[in-house]
């Protein structure tokens, strides 16, 4: 059975995944520091699940490589998929700017995605930090997918308006749904469209243009929101792979 592994770090995620995986009958472990014991050390069946910002070197002690979307994924995609336009830049370019648009880091929360404008972005990072910079839309709603072997094994809404909708138990309407799932398989579908083998990837409506895809994310460290948990951990377990599998050796 596969054991998975959690950082010291509780999450209303990570209990939920926890019971998800325990009722599976996996073996479930979280470690109580940032070494990982030497029992845990290159086990063949871990899954990992954990923040971003510790996954690689937690990884690195594991034995895993961690399946990741590269820092520009989004720029190369076709337009009919994005439906706005999208740089990968750096922050030092991004605070000359003197339109207002969307900044994030790629792959990480080191400072919040948000509309900023020139020298209004965050300080005390590195000018040469990498950036994505996004002309500025509406999301009406957006869904957090699941995917594995490019099929959407779990989804759940997230956010309306730019809020969160826990409160509302994340939820959506039937047309809502269908009309996601439609657009994810077609993307999903087009060999133009570079995806690990399990992913997650946000998709969402611009207000007066249509359904486009928000992001792509590393399923490992992804929230699952008001996603099946049983359907997340499918997913979870071809997140990362040993090292020894990655390097071919």
């Amino acid at each position: 059975m596969p054991t998975l592994i959690f950082t010291p770090r509780y999450s209303e995620d990570s209990q939920l995944l926890w019971k998800a995986a325990s009722q599976q009958g996996w073996h479930t472990e979280r470690l109580t520091g940032w070494r990982v014991p030497d029992h845990l050390q290159g086990r063949s069946d871990a899954v990992f699940y954990g923040e971003a910002l510790f996954g690689p070197m937690l990884a690195e002690q594991l034995g895993l490589d961690l399946l990741q979307p590269p820092e520009d994924w989004l720029v190369p995609l076709p337009h009919e998929y994005r439906l706005r336009d999208i740089a990968l830049s750096t922050l030092a370019e991004a605070r000359r700017l003197t339109a207002r648009a969307f900044i994030k880091p790629p792959n990480d929360k080191s400072f919040p995605a948000a509309v900023y404008e020139g020298a209004g972005q965050p300080e005390g990072y590195d000018d040469a930090m990498p950036v994505l910079v996004a002309e500025v839309v509406q999301w009406q709603a957006e869904f957090r997918c699941f995917v594995l072997d490019r099929q959407v094994k779990a989804y759940s809404l997230y956010s309306r308006l730019g809020e969160l909708q826990r409160e509302q138990g994340f939820a959506s309407t039937p047309d809502e749904q269908a009309q996601m799932l439609a657009f994810a398989q077609t993307l999903l579908a087009d060999p133009r469209v570079d995806l690990p083998r399990a992913t997650v990837v946000d998709i969402g409506l611009i207000a007066g243009r249509g359904w486009a895809c928000v992001e792509q994310n590393a399923a490992w460290g992804a929230g699952i929101y008001g996603c099946d948990p049983q359907s997340v951990l499918n997913v979870l377990q071809h997140a990362a792979v040993p090292v020894s599998h990655a390097t071919g050796t």
